[in-house]
């Protein structure tokens, strides 16, 4: 969770977010907050961290700790950190060059908040380094969406681009492999092979993946379902093709 102060700190709050920031880039955290009182064991734990870096720690009350972040849970703890780092075109091949045969997320018109969050988490949690979205169809990055996301926003890049298609055909030259989902696809996920340099493409929910996109896209597929509903929450979808990538990945 994310408030702006400058263009150079933000305040966030929550420990999932503050123990992202300690693990993944600690030089960020500047100050913490904390509610006066007995702490939980997690808070504990967490100060202990904080306190291996020198880090100060200024204990306030209620009121004082609430007026900082507004009408939020907060869980008792706020850190001002320096600001979240935004990544643009110009860094795509930066970040890919630390990483051999990588997969990478794409999101096709993800507005709403939760959903990004979502997406985000799983994109961590299956060792993606890099998400890539439209620069004008995108929820920005707000407390909601770090609430959600639990420490990922902090911990995966997050590319916003001007021309998606441009994007992916640049991508495509360097040897990446593009897989669209589609309801309307001949084969399924669980079909098509996911390992070397490989790009997952989601759209969302309303109207799926734009039409430009899907046809750039190298291959379509879809995931296959049983029930009367056929259509998957954009988070979900996103989170049952990663995870099949990481398994082929594993084997």
């Amino acid at each position: 969770m994310v408030i702006r102060l400058s263009n150079k700190n933000e305040l966030i709050y929550g420990i999932h977010s503050i123990k992202a920031v300690l693990k993944k880039v600690p030089d960020r955290l500047l100050e913490v907050f904390i509610l006066k009182g007995n702490y939980s064991i997690r808070i504990s734990n967490l100060l202990d961290e904080i306190k291996i870096y020198s880090i100060s720690i200024q204990k306030m009350n209620r009121r004082s700790l609430d007026a900082k972040v507004g009408n939020t849970k907060h869980q008792g703890i706020v850190a001002r950190i320096k600001k979240t780092k935004e990544f643009h075109e110009n860094d795509l091949f930066f970040i890919l060059s630390k990483h051999k045969h990588p997969l990478i997320l794409v999101l096709d018109g993800i507005t709403d908040p939760h959903n990004l969050g979502a997406c985000l988490r799983n994109a961590d949690a299956a060792g993606v380094p890099l998400v890539i979205v439209p620069k004008d169809r995108t929820s920005p990055i707000t407390a909601t969406v770090k609430k959600v996301a639990c420490g990922a926003a902090e911990t995966v890049g997050l590319v916003r681009v001007v021309n998606l298609a441009r994007t992916i055909r640049l991508l495509q030259n360097q040897g990446f492999f593009f897989v669209g989902t589609d309801s309307n696809a001949k084969r399924d996920i669980y079909h098509t092979k996911l390992t070397g340099s490989v790009a997952i493409v989601v759209g969302g929910e309303e109207k799926g993946i734009r039409h430009l996109i899907r046809v750039t896209c190298n291959d379509l597929v879809k995931i296959p379902t049983v029930g009367n509903i056929t259509s998957l929450n954009v988070s979900v979808a996103s989170g049952i093709c990663l995870f099949e990538a990481l398994r082929q990945r594993l084997v």
